[in-house]
């Protein structure tokens, strides 16, 4: 069989750190609604879905984070 010469190179942006989680404060919206919850731990920003806490988080740097709530803010992600 044949060597494959395909070579997988890492996905940028997914160089993130494994975040110790356990003690994180998760913050819900202002509003109490939805289901994401946020903590800020070790300088990122993680998210996870609240109905299913055991389930892996998201993890955002700054940059993408404040990118990611200038473009909620203007309706980018608006489904209505």
């Amino acid at each position: 069989m044949a060597e494959s010469t395909i070579h997988q190179q890492p996905l940028t942006g997914w160089d993130k750190p494994e975040l110790d989680l356990s003690n994180a404060e998760w913050q819900s919206s202002s509003r109490g609604r939805g289901d994401v919850q946020i903590a800020f731990v070790e300088g990122f920003i993680a998210m996870r879905n609240s109905g299913s806490p055991q389930s892996p988080s998201l993890i955002f740097t700054p940059a993408e984070w404040g990118a990611f709530v200038s473009e909620a803010r203007a309706g980018e992600f608006d489904l209505t």
